[in-house]
């Protein structure tokens, strides 16, 4: 072991735990399975102190792990649409612009840019903090099977009556020109 530490080791270190599949769990039916779903971060922003909680998860994945419990941390992400409209918006005010100086296909364009940038972003900045995650998993909430499999999910607690279309009292947010949101 090296006297001194040295930050440079970290990247091949963890590139080595993830070649070796040290964070896919292994299947053994004799031991009861331990998973956790990660809190999707949020594309619109880089990650904050707030993340550094996905610490406690990293820390009870580990424990099991070493217990020799089959063990998975499954990651994602989450475009977050509305809030991610927000910030967008927020952003363009900085340039003295705003989402009605681009046609449709424009501003859908910069957004997606604008969104998949943070959430590469946010799994690299996952992957700087160590998480032991299995990325071989990971899945982003506007994956054209995702989005089905949400759709299906909606439609069927539509017609099952648990979501229904009512007049109610709103809070109406003027600068968003949306009942959604009170950001």
């Amino acid at each position: 072991m090296e006297k001194n530490y040295s930050s440079t080791d970290e990247d091949k270190t963890y590139k080595l735990w993830e070649e070796s599949g040290a964070f896919t769990p292994r299947i053994d039916k004799t031991k009861k399975p331990y998973s956790i779903i990660l809190p999707l971060p949020n594309a619109n922003d880089p990650m904050h102190m707030g993340h550094a909680l996905f610490t406690i998860e990293d820390i009870l994945v580990r424990y099991h792990r070493m217990l020799g419990d089959p063990t998975l941390w499954l990651p994602g992400g989450d475009h977050a649409g509305i809030e991610t409209q927000f910030v967008f918006e927020k952003n363009l005010k900085k340039e003295n612009k705003s989402r009605f100086d681009f046609d449709r296909e424009t501003l859908y364009q910069k957004i997606w840019g604008f969104v998949e940038k943070n959430r590469i972003l946010n799994m690299y900045q996952m992957k700087k903090l160590g998480f032991s995650m299995d990325w071989s998993r990971y899945h982003y909430s506007l994956e054209p099977e995702i989005v089905k499999n949400v759709l299906s999910v909606f439609k069927k607690l539509y017609n099952d009556g648990l979501v229904y279309r009512e007049e109610k009292i709103v809070n109406y947010c003027t600068f968003c020109g949306t009942a959604f949101s009170n950001l």
